[in-house]
């Protein structure tokens, strides 16, 4: 009876799907062991200047954007495809993480996160362009969801158990050394159980490098799509970056100013718990919609999440209420967009093209996360009133969103 019940709750998939996810769960509870105190480390223990190390972790994402690039070719090559491609990013992962366990030095610092970006671009074209490989249209939406959960459950428990490693025994080097093993197992899980999902025909030209990038970006619908995805990506951004920093130093809490620690962190907390509890049944509920118009809904929910967030800023009294339905709010909105953007972008490419038309999907968040935080920092360092209204700015900006969506729409219709 338990096993029925299980089997009609969740959905059925090819069982690459869930071994994709079983190994993501794997390397992303390593990750989480590393994700909220690396910060800690380079500073209080190696020594480094916070600007410096921002420097470091920052430097990812500019090796990301050619991880990426890579990761979308040999994706769709005949030689690498997706099972190769994943192989070389969890290797080049495992690779990092060791660098950044012996870091005692800039350089080093900077050479183990350039590592760790070409590692996490490599993996996203690929994994996501097999998850396209063994679903069909109508299963690409709870498929994107669960790779997604799976990762949300494990940076949530490496999170958990990484701060009670630190709390027992204040090594820090141990987190990376963890985070390292957690790749070699995911490797070792592609390796054995992920069979090669591109099926490259007899007769079929290759893309190559030039070629297949060329079929993307002369891709008018595409395009259009990939200019409202960056306006998501920003919008992750500010929770990530912006949102922890204002309920700490701009929220009213009662005789102090700011929300504690603990309460921030309980407050992400529920929003990470929540967003994984909703991922599958969301997911099966827009099934209902169309991509865009699962997107607009997204945007909508983007809006009401930050209206919230202005709420938490300037509401006299009793700001953790309103801060607590923010970030539920958000999370949905989060879950919302995941799956259907993937969706999306895999629905529009060609077969052959799959890697290449996901990469510049994966793109995007390169791009938000370097547009987001400096635009959320530079808010916060304004007046009460700039600083306060930037949410209300940001909630407006989501027109700006649907209006491309319609457009996309009747682009799309036309064609």
């Amino acid at each position: 009876m338990f096993k029925q019940k299980l089997q009609a709750l969740l959905p059925s998939l090819s069982r690459t799907v869930w071994i994709l996810a079983a190994g993501r769960l794997l390397s992303q509870i390593g990750t989480g062991f590393t994700l909220f105190y690396a910060t800690i480390f380079f500073v209080n223990q190696v020594g480094l200047s916070a600007t410096l190390v921002g420097v470091g972790l920052g430097s990812a994402q500019v090796s990301g954007v050619l991880g990426r690039f890579l990761g979308g070719s040999f994706a769709d090559s005949r030689f690498w495809g997706r099972k190769r491609t994943l192989l070389l990013s969890a290797a080049v992962s495992s690779v990092a993480d060791v660098v950044l366990a012996l870091t005692n030095n800039f350089a080093t610092l900077l050479v183990g996160n350039l590592l760790m970006g070409l590692g996490i671009g490599l993996y996203w074209p690929a994994t996501e362009a097999a998850v396209a490989d063994v679903t069909t249209i109508e299963q690409r939406n709870e498929a994107f969801a669960i790779t997604r959960l799976a990762d949300n459950l494990g940076l949530g428990i490496g999170v958990v158990l990484g701060g009670a490693l630190i709390a027992t025994s204040g090594n820090y080097r141990t987190l990376f050394i963890i985070d390292g093993i957690s790749f070699v197992v995911f490797f070792l899980v592609i390796y054995f159980a992920v069979p090669e999902t591109y099926q490259f025909q007899e007769g079929q030209e290759e893309s190559g490098f030039g070629r297949g990038w060329a079929v993307a970006l002369r891709d008018r619908h595409l395009m259009v799509f990939l200019l409202v995805n960056i306006f998501f990506t920003i919008y992750i951004s500010q929770i990530q970056t912006t949102m922890p920093l204002y309920f700490r130093n701009y929220v009213s809490a009662g005789s102090q100013m700011g929300f504690s620690a603990t309460i921030i962190s309980a407050l992400f907390t529920w929003h990470i718990a929540f967003a994984a509890i909703c991922q599958v049944p969301i997911a099966r509920f827009l099934n209902r919609f169309s991509r865009s118009g699962a997107l607009t809904l997204s945007l909508i929910l983007w809006a009401g999440g930050f209206v919230l967030v202005w709420v938490t800023g300037v509401v006299p009294t009793n700001p953790l209420i309103p801060a607590i339905f923010a970030l539920g709010v958000l999370a949905i909105a989060l879950v919302t967009y995941l799956p259907s953007a993937s969706s999306y972008v895999a629905d529009l490419a060609p077969e052959s093209l799959r890697g290449v038309y996901l990469s510049l999907n994966s793109q995007c968040w390169a791009i938000g996360y370097f547009i987001g935080p400096p635009i959320g920092g530079w808010a916060l360092d304004q007046s009460d009133y700039i600083t306060n209204g930037f949410w209300l700015a940001a909630a407006a900006s989501t027109i700006i969103g649907i209006l491309i969506l319609r457009y996309l729409n009747r682009i799309l219709k036309a064609r």
